[in-house]
């Protein structure tokens, strides 16, 4: 699962998708966009506008799903209930991998319930420009316990370990996006043709 606002979703999100999808050989890569982030702003847009874009981001493409779980439950998108609901799903016996970024992990202590993430799924760290889990850091004897070094780990059992993995970095963020069209220039080649027409035709982010 890769969960995140998507508002709007960008070629950023999409490149690492695709990356995940391959690397892992993964059956499918759920993109869970979330109702109402605990930790930042409300969404610009609706759910069913970045649910929309989503989708059209999508099309076509084999091996990633767009998961609405998030967006039809009440209350605040936490992470630990998301992966409830996929274990419940999925069964107890299939491995799970949540992706999160390398600037994530560095507040993840501040997650409601966090200590039992690993309980239902792997963590997955991508890498981010810029960030680094600072030996002194809280968390890192936690990592060190947990970490693995290559995705046949993640194979061997249905959660418990905690990879990082390096991918094509494209410093892409939404916000930028949501600035170039709130002063009149045009977002794209950031995301996709179809994301930049719905954007477009229903005046978004102005």
């Amino acid at each position: 699962m890769l969960g995140g606002t998507f508002d709007p979703v960008h070629h950023g999100h999409l490149r690492t998708a695709l990356e995940l999808r391959d690397r892992l050989g993964t059956d499918q890569l759920r993109l869970i966009p979330c109702h109402r982030p605990p930790h930042r702003d409300s969404p610009r847009c609706s759910a069913a506008q970045r649910l929309a874009m989503l989708q059209l981001a999508i099309e076509g493409e084999e091996g990633l799903r767009v998961d609405d779980r998030e967006l039809r439950a009440d209350g605040p998108s936490y992470s630990v209930d998301t992966l409830r609901s996929l274990r419940a799903e999925f069964g107890p016996d299939c491995a799970l991998v949540m992706v999160i970024g390398s600037d994530a992990l560095l507040g993840l202590a501040g997650w409601h319930r966090w200590q039992q993430l690993l309980t239902l799924a792997h963590i997955l760290v991508v890498h981010r420009p810029g960030w680094q889990l600072d030996p002194q850091h809280p968390l890192a004897p936690w990592v060190a316990q947990h970490q693995v070094e290559a995705v046949a780990d993640l194979r061997r059992s249905p959660h418990g370990s905690l990879l990082w993995m390096q991918l094509t970095p494209l410093a892409i963020s939404a916000t930028q996006i949501r600035e170039e069209i709130r002063a009149g220039r045009s977002p794209r080649y950031l995301l996709p043709d179809a994301v930049c027409a719905y954007i477009a035709r229903h005046g978004l982010y102005r």
